[in-house]
């Protein structure tokens, strides 16, 4: 029998992956066109075919339509950057070369290419064949059968790769392909936008479905759940579990037909490659297509630095069409690498004086997740060049030697991610101070909106990929459960001095690119000071009010309950409320609240948020449903779970301060996340209550900039009319109503001032007639006319909205006042809704930015205030425009003057700066 093999492909992963591999030194031929997507298909399409020899292929595309997940989920993939234009521009090319390789187009509208490579996959089966899906997304492991493979293209040197039932099996540890939906619908999948469960992360899930088989099954048996915290998340979001594991799950229902003879591989259509490949300047891959001659194959590849990864980036391939991944190798020169171990003392010695005479040196630490322990440190002084110190054994002792080059003054300091290297050696008793760069604050700078991990970074600006550390001491899980001192030091000498030779390279660019983009001294003078302050933040922590937590939930444990009667009143039935299946049964089964309700994957009916919050006026129940659930969120994500979160050394939860995630600067919080405890519903706010001093001698003061935002756009666009506002101290939405509305402010109702407040705030997040409408519940009509009034009350402000837009149409970028950066890479795209994003970025992001400047300026300012006068008192918390600070009694007036002063005067405005301050024996009365 004929052995069958049919490979389908994935195209728009392929397409992605071409793109970006050769992107960062783009292909664009004399006509402008960027080439580089097409190039890099047309060369993995071409390298398959050779080298695996398909008798059957196809390559499937996602339909333009929205699918039956985007209708029953509108945040699916909604999160994902909109597609390059470049990309747009190539896939109708590319699909001329597939017609003219006679493979087939696989499309079907309404539904995605995984549901039509599944739906192919398993009727190819049937029919004895052999078929591999050619594709890196994971979903597709619940596809896999003896007959079924997944086929992931190597990168950077790797090979490719063939799974097969086992290799998903070992990946996702379950016993059948079928439960990868299952682990993403409890897991979560960032890259579809699908949510899962909050907190359940790949551990979890494999562990839970381990146990249960199903998350059906585990929404049945959840009393075996032991974990009391664990088991009340699951049940509070079991319907986005099922909702999760239904996105998540790959259907063979689409409607395709399974065409043997359309699939079957064919001879190309020289002619028409000839004439595409001459539009496109494809000259060498023409001539590499049509003699059969791999250039890749003449050519030899040098391997960067000793030890590492070989890369197929090379600087010896000069032409745009020789190789998928082509020449971004720029910064690192082929040549000598030395990196060696220094295991006595008069070696250190020996590195400690060439530091001390070079006045810089970058490091890295080898260090045990999640644990003070430093098991060694590598450094690197010259380009090329770095030492690997193994500390298993008298790492006190070691450490010491080298901490006046941490402490000193003079001597330039180059790492990743120094907060946590700085929170890491005050464990170990080291102090970093002085001069100091970081590579993850310097690129975030220089491109918010990127990802900055240290081997994207490598890759990108050195063209080179670091050593995979499961290569020297075989696979693991995780990093953490690597025991280092079991480690030969040889093997870790260079996967240590790599990170500390790629630090080193690193810093000379981005110090160039700083300066180039003119964001050195925002760098210099608030991002790298702020590391302290921040990391004094997180060390100090904030003070919890256990018992008040516990008599707090149990208040709402009794009004929930109260509700859950209600409830069961107004069924006329008593059900498990927290059951999205009993819940959907009674309001749609049995109370027939409407005709026809969206059924999940399992049959049942929704309960969703969205579903019941606009079905809020139907029935009384729903509100009751929707109280009930914001009670047991406050309860289950607050008063239950913060107690957890104290730390057993300290007394006090300590949050972690994220200076690198957010586009506009804004800093944010995790673990836990202080930064979203509620504050809009008064039930919300009581939670404020459990913050406290840290003992009776301190009280908690509250510093919280006023309507900063309105402040900040009336100095942008120096609008005479709101300047003047604020310069007088009126209110500022009494006034704006008084404005539009036409009619003296005493004259105002409180809907006016309502109304005039949405314009203010809409107006700088760039919100039109529609959202306007909707949000005050008034007639699109009104809305329009609010809008036109306020920019006729306001003309400045117009023409600073209409400037901004028109510099970054030119220059591809908006800045804040301090200099601050965020690229606007669709502001000229032809797609409206990706222009239209783009154009309130660019009047909302200075706006925002600015405000995260100043608020970081002040920041800074106040703690080297504090640490001149030697005061007892500290900065514990930063929430948006706000900060908070447990103050020793005695300097209180003190702290009030030094928080005022550097708060109002952080940037030069011509606007006044109002901050409004209050103190008191918990947040909320602070606040």
């Amino acid at each position: 029998m004929e052995n069958k093999k049919l490979y389908l492909i994935d195209a728009m992963a392929l397409i992605y992956r071409s793109y970006y591999a050769l992107n960062k030194n783009p292909r664009v031929n004399s006509k402008g066109l960027n080439t580089s997507a097409i190039l890099g298909f047309a060369n993995t399409l071409y390298d398959l075919m050779k080298s695996q020899k398909p008798t059957h292929i196809g390559v499937a595309f996602d339909g333009r339509k929205p699918t039956f997940r985007h209708e029953k989920f509108e945040a699916y993939k909604a999160h994902r950057d909109a597609m390059p234009e470049d990309i747009i521009a190539s896939i109708p090319y590319i699909q001329l070369f597939l017609q003219g390789m006679n493979i087939p187009i696989l499309l079907c509208e309404g539904y995605e290419a995984d549901d039509i490579i599944g739906s192919l996959a398993k009727k190819a089966e049937k029919k004895e064949f052999k078929v591999y899906m050619v594709t890196p997304d994971k979903d597709f492991g619940q596809l896999i059968s003896e007959n079924i493979f997944m086929y992931r293209l190597g990168r950077m040197g790797n090979r490719d790769e063939i799974w097969g039932v086992d290799q998903i099996l070992d990946y996702f540890s379950i016993q059948k392909p079928e439960q990868v939906a299952d682990i993403l619908g409890l897991w979560g999948d960032s890259s579809d936008n699908i949510p899962g469960v909050p907190g359940i992360g790949e551990k979890k899930a494999k562990a839970l479905i381990a146990q249960f088989g199903s998350i059906e099954e585990m929404l049945e048996n959840t009393s075996q759940i032991e974990n009391e915290k664990l088991r009340n998340v699951i049940v509070e979001n079991a319907e986005k579990a099922l909702f999760s594991k239904e996105l998540a799950t790959i259907h063979l229902d689409t409607p395709v037909d399974f065409d043997e003879e359309l699939l079957k591989t064919k001879k190309p259509n020289e002619q028409e490659l000839k004439v595409l490949f001459e539009e496109l300047e494809f000259r060498n891959f023409a001539k590499r297509f049509f003699t059969g001659l791999s250039l890749t194959d003449q050519i030899e590849i040098p391997s960067p630095i000793a030890s590492g990864q070989q890369s197929l980036f090379s600087s010896h391939i000069q032409e745009n069409e020789n190789t998928l991944f082509s020449s971004v190798y720029k910064n690192i020169q082929t040549g000598s690498y030395s990196y060696k171990i220094i295991a006595d003392r008069g070696e250190r010695e020996k590195l400690i004086s060439e530091i001390q005479k070079s006045q810089l040196f970058s490091f890295y630490l080898l260090k045990q997740e999640n644990a003070a322990r430093i098991y060694g440190i590598s450094l690197s002084v010259n380009k090329d060049e770095a030492c690997f110190i193994p500390l298993f054994d008298d790492a006190e002792v070691i450490l010491k030697d080298f901490a006046p080059i941490f402490e000193s003054e003079n001597i330039l300091k180059i790492g990743y991610d120094l907060k946590r290297e700085k929170e890491l050696l005050a464990l170990n008793n080291i102090s970093i101070k002085g001069l100091q760069f970081d590579n993850l604050i310097a690129h975030y700078l220089l491109n918010s909106e990127s990802r900055h991990n240290i081997e994207m970074l490598s890759e990108t600006y050195l063209g080179y990929s670091l050593i995979d550390i499961e290569s020297l001491v075989g696979k693991v899980s995780k990093k953490q459960s690597i025991i280092w001192d079991t480690v030969d030091p040889e093997k870790l000498k260079d996967y240590c001095c790599e990170y500390a030779n790629i630090n080193f390279q690193l810093h000379a660019i981005f110090e160039k690119l700083l300066e180039q983009e003119e964001l050195l001294n925002l760098f210099t003078s608030v991002e790298i000071p702020l590391i302290d302050v921040l990391l004094s933040m997180q060390q100090n922590g904030v003070n919890i009010d256990v018992e008040y937590l516990k008599r707090y939930s149990s208040q709402l444990q009794e009004e929930r309950k109260k509700i859950e009667e209600q409830i069961y009143e107004l069924a006329g039935i008593r059900f498990n409320i927290a059951s999205p299946k009993q819940l959907g049964d009674v309001l749609f089964g049995h109370m027939k609240i409407v005709e026809k309700s969206k059924q999940t994957a399992s049959k049942q009916f929704s309960t969703a948020e969205e579903v019941l919050t606009k079905l809020a006026d139907k029935h009384p129940i729903i509100k009751k449903i929707l109280e009930y659930r914001a009670l047991s969120k406050l309860i289950n994500t607050y008063l239950d779970t913060f107690p957890l979160l104290i730390s057993l050394q300290t007394g006090r939860i300590h949050t972690s301060f994220n200076q690198t995630v957010t586009a506009t600067g804004r800093l944010s919080s995790t673990s836990p996340n202080l930064q979203n405890i509620p504050i809009r519903t008064e039930r919300g706010r009581e939670i404020r209550k459990a913050f406290i001093p840290r003992d009776k001698e301190y009280v908690l003061l509250s510093a919280d900039y006023s309507q900063i935002e309105l402040r900040i756009i009336a100095e942008l666009s120096n609008d005479k009319q709101m300047l003047d506002a604020f310069q007088k101290g009126v209110d500022i939405h009494a006034s704006t109503a008084s404005k539009i509305y036409k009619i003296p402010i005493n004259e105002l109702d409180s809907q006016m001032r309502r109304n005039a407040k949405s314009v203010n705030f809409g107006i700088i997040y760039g919100i039109s007639a529609f959202g306007l409408s909707e949000q005050l519940g008034i007639s699109r009509k009104e809305a329009n006319d609010l809008i036109e009034e306020y920019f006729i009350q306001y003309p400045d402000i117009k023409k600073y909205i209409e400037s901004n837009i028109a510099f970054a149409r030119k220059y591809g970028y908006v800045k804040t006042i301090l200099g601050r950066r965020r690229k606007l890479n669709d502001i000229n795209s032809r797609n409206n809704n990706l222009r239209g994003f783009a154009e309130r970025n660019a009047v909302n992001m200075p706006v925002q930015g600015s405000a995260a400047d100043m608020i970081k300026t002040a920041m800074v300012a106040i703690y080297d205030e504090f640490q001149k006068a030697g005061l007892k008192s500290r900065m514990v918390l930063q929430v948006h425009d706000e900060l908070v600070f447990d103050v020793y009694k005695p300097e209180l007036e003190i702290v009030q003057e030094i928080v005022n002063k550097e708060m109002a005067s952080a940037l030069e405005l011509k606007v006044p700066i109002v901050v409004d301050m209050g103190y008191g024996n918990n947040w909320l009365e602070a606040h």
